[in-house]
């Protein structure tokens, strides 16, 4: 999908005549098309995709708002870039995060002009999801739950780490995933402790959890989600750890609305993990927004004083970790709307004893 209007409409707000995009993500969100190699150019009345002939014929049939232009051998995508500009007189910004210093100088160099620093303004568009970015991330996540669905029902004492994250990853792809939203992460026994941890050899035991964290593509745009499950069986501390996450996590479902401050939700979330004792081990935020990649801004934090706007997508992911024992984290995916949020995720989360 192209957002080309939408961000025509920001550059009057924010005082620019044309934005600049060479970030590949940010090239996609305004034109709808991935490509690794070129630029974005925006102005007011016009837009141009600038790339080279490993792209110019998908791009000339999938993009519709802009013109696309091929640069190559006796003509590089500098020297077309500032011809281009030259015809725009005015402010020029360009997504000072997600350039480096080198880059922006050079860029700056070849052009003959200076840039503005504006990514905030593409920042904020994207928190931001239409009708049809969600429906690209529910298509994600309806696949990743049928992986999960597959592989709880091979899940078994035996199996090692990687080998379950090499089942989600398989099944995502069969049923029409595009690639893994970011690498699985499978982690169990006291493993399971480490929020990022990595899957390795380590085999799943009879009394383990399980943690699976993990999601996939469509349309370009990222599922995330986190299932802790016991096998063979569950202590009583584990039922009342996983319990007290459970709960947090739906504290803070409930609190999670447009116009709130991403602290807020967090909050509470939190207070049901504090009141518990076991404050300590929630070292993480509640949540962070995602789409088309699966960190995104802004999100639901201790310290976020951002005042979260409707459409925005952001994980629910409470969790507690002890350190060398066990670990539990649940996670969905939620919308912000007026009166309350979506739940995008529909997998069940009560706890499971496979």
């Amino acid at each position: 999908m192209e957002h080309i209007k939408g961000i025509q409409a920001a550059l009057e707000k924010e005082g620019l005549d044309a934005i600049l995009f060479t970030d590949p993500i940010s090239c996609r969100y305004a034109t709808g098309f991935f490509f690794t190699d070129g630029a974005v150019l925006v102005s007011r009345e016009k837009s141009w995709l600038l790339t080279d002939s490993r792209y110019t014929e998908a791009a000339g049939q999938q993009v519709k708002e802009s013109e696309v232009l091929a640069f190559g051998i006796g003509r590089p995508l500098y020297g077309l870039l500032k011809e281009l500009c030259a015809a725009i007189p005015g402010k020029l910004g360009a997504e000072e995060e997600r350039m480096s210093h080198a880059a922006w100088g050079k860029l700056e160099s070849e052009l003959g002009r200076e840039l503005t620093p504006a990514g905030k303004l593409l920042t904020e568009l994207r928190a931001v999801k239409d009708a049809e970015e969600v429906e690209n991330m529910i298509a994600a996540q309806r696949i990743a739950e049928r992986a999960l669905e597959d592989v709880l029902n091979i899940l078994r004492p035996g199996l090692t780490e990687k080998e379950v994250a090499a089942e989600l990853t398989y099944r995502m792809l069969r049923y029409g995933g595009e690639e893994n939203s970011f690498d699985p992460i499978v982690v169990t026994g006291a493993k399971s402790s480490m929020p990022h941890g990595v899957p390795g050899d380590v085999v799943i035991r009879s009394g383990d959890f399980v943690t699976l964290d993990f999601g996939t593509k469509k349309g370009g745009y990222c599922s995330d989600m986190t299932r802790t499950v016991a096998v063979g069986h569950a202590t009583e501390e584990m039922e009342k750890v996983y319990d007290t996450v459970l709960r947090a996590q739906l504290a803070g479902i409930a609190a999670a609305k447009a116009g709130v401050e991403g602290c807020v939700i967090d909050s509470a979330a939190r207070k049901v993990i504090e009141d518990a004792g076991y404050g300590a081990y929630f070292g993480h935020s509640f949540g962070h927004s995602l789409g088309l990649e699966i960190h995104e801004a802004p999100g639901a934090a201790p310290t976020s004083r951002v005042v979260l706007p409707e459409g925005l997508a952001v994980s629910a992911e409470p969790g507690i970790y002890l350190p060398g024992r066990f670990g539990v984290r649940i996670e969905d995916v939620i919308i912000l709307r007026a009166d309350g949020c979506e739940n995008i995720t529909k997998a069940p989360k009560e706890l499971l004893v496979l």
